[in-house]
């Protein structure tokens, strides 16, 4: 089954207002004629708004890079699936590793944030990922099925239709070190036999699994070729617009 390859932009805590203006309006110019593949933009909150006003009318997609699972409340900081679709989002990264190793996110609170995702009608990239120490102990596979299984458990075959997965392994991003085309398709097929179990093969195979983890121009295009990788999950090297060009550029 052909799946159609995404390739999102996460600028994490980067970029101001003004940046990402100035991005939004250089990827529509540049990417318009090279470009095949699905992009999204993931810019901090504050600054969705105006990539969304930039991009208004292209096929470019923008999303939030988290959520707080409550429709509404006294929750100092947080923001919720209601106020990104209000914002101009229609995506929002779930359980991304930085929340989970750096804020303490459990799977237990990813799995409620990506119950509120869907209700709102938002696209989750629910991502999933080890770190060394599980990869080196031969637990890489049983940690990341644990992260599936957590989330998904609570979940309908109907709401998994929603659902793209990033797999991003922890000790890939942000560190120069990347997973080999082998490694990321080693795990795609594990996380795509799990879906598989719970939802049935059919499912299963319609699901997008994209790769995050120190994705750059240079390796792009070896990742993006396989069957098994429908997608990447882009952090330092998608805050160049050039760079993200060419990258999304590499996406068969």
């Amino acid at each position: 089954m052909s799946r159609a390859k995404l390739v999102a932009a996460n600028w994490k805590m980067q970029k101001s207002i003004a940046g990402a203006r100035s991005f939004s309006e250089r990827l529509v110019a540049g990417a318009a004629d090279d470009v095949a593949c699905e992009i999204v933009l993931f810019p901090p909150f504050f600054a969705l708004p105006f990539a969304a006003e930039k991009l208004k009318g292209t096929s470019i997609a923008v999303g939030a890079q988290d959520l707080f699972w409550e429709k509404e409340g006294a929750y100092t900081g947080e923001i919720s699936a209601g106020m990104i679709v209000e914002a101009g989002g229609t995506f929002v990264i779930v359980g991304h590793s930085e929340r989970r190793h750096v804020i303490g996110e459990t799977n237990e609170v990813i799995a409620k944030k990506l119950k509120a995702a869907i209700e709102a009608g938002l696209t989750p990239v629910f991502c999933v990922g080890e770190k060394i120490s599980h990869r080196e102990a031969g637990e890489a596979e049983q940690f990341v099925g644990e992260q599936l299984e957590s989330a998904l458990s609570q979940l309908s075959a109907s709401d998994l239709e929603r659902i793209i997965i990033a797999y991003e392994p922890v000790w890939a991003i942000g560190t120069g070190k990347t997973a080999t085309p082998e490694d990321a398709v080693e795990m795609h097929r594990f996380i795509r036999g799990c879906l598989s179990s719970r939802f049935g093969s059919d499912l299963s195979e319609r699901t997008r699994i994209l790769y995050g983890g120190s994705v750059k121009p240079e390796n792009a295009a070896d990742l993006l070729r396989e069957k098994e990788i429908d997608g990447a999950l882009v952090g330092g090297a998608s805050l160049d617009v050039d760079s993200f060009i060419e990258i999304a550029s590499a996406a068969p």
